[in-house]
């Protein structure tokens, strides 16, 4: 008879230890993180960044805004080298959406077989040269709102065209500047658009504009996912970042 009380000790002491919900936990262990830098080591950060590299570029070809379009749409799940291969030739006979409608999907295709989903990818750049075509007499719109209803084109890619097309200082959010962002940490957030609305409103306006070049590249070369280097970085000494490496 004793036998059959056991199941309801199990459950008072399962119970018990469930006591503490998993959100409190999550909760504190944030709370027990680095909080962002204050005003003062933000900017002391961006100065060291553009000393360093005062006029930062993308690292994707283009020659227009139209063809910086098509490269950052194709760069999806892509590299940037790669990409370059492949616009290598085709910018060649297609640098316009009206030439692009000339050239055709099997013919997109072609050039762009090496790349990640090119099938998807060819079939949103010819609809998008003709929505360009058809809509906007063959011209790249200055607005994110407008690029982001055409094919392919998501919020990331609107915000690069035109920052590097146009001059508009967005903070186009990938998984190297979501990292870098929340690492030094200039801010705390769990999305990349919401870590652009919180870049864009605390980044100081003298460095905004070129504020995601200098964020990306140190990520992609400095600050990187697994092993950062730390011991070359030029803000090492502002940086919250609690596990430092070492050479």
């Amino acid at each position: 008879m004793s036998d059959l009380k056991q199941p309801v000790r199990r459950k008072s002491l399962s119970k018990s230890k469930a006591a503490v919900p998993a959100k409190a936990v999550g909760k504190a262990l944030r709370q027990r993180g680095p909080k962002p830098v204050d005003r003062a080591t933000m900017i002391e950060i961006f100065r060291r960044l553009k000393e360093a590299n005062p006029e930062p570029k993308g690292e994707l070809d283009y020659t227009n805004p139209y063809t910086l379009l098509v490269a950052v749409t194709l760069s999806a799940q892509a590299t940037d080298v790669g990409v370059n291969k492949a616009t290598k030739e085709l910018f060649r006979v297609a640098d316009t959406p009206q030439k692009m409608l000339e050239l055709g999907e099997d013919g997109l295709r072609q050039h762009i077989k090496t790349l990640n989903f090119f099938n998807t990818k060819a079939k949103n750049v010819i609809a998008m040269a003709r929505r360009l075509v058809e809509e906007f007499g063959g011209k790249v719109p200055n607005s994110v709102e407008i690029l982001e209803t055409l094919p392919g084109v998501g919020r990331k890619t609107a915000s690069v065209v035109v920052n590097i097309a146009f001059g508009d200082p967005r903070i186009a959010v990938d998984t190297h500047i979501f990292r870098v962002a929340n690492r030094l940490p200039l801010v705390v957030t769990k999305t990349p658009l919401e870590t652009q609305a919180a870049l864009e409103a605390l980044i100081p306006k003298e460095y905004l504009l070129h504020a995601h070049h200098w964020l990306i590249l140190h990520g992609r070369y400095t600050c990187k996912a697994r092993r950062p280097e730390c011991w070359r970085c030029p803000v090492n000494d502002l940086c919250r970042y609690p596990d430092k490496t070492i050479p």
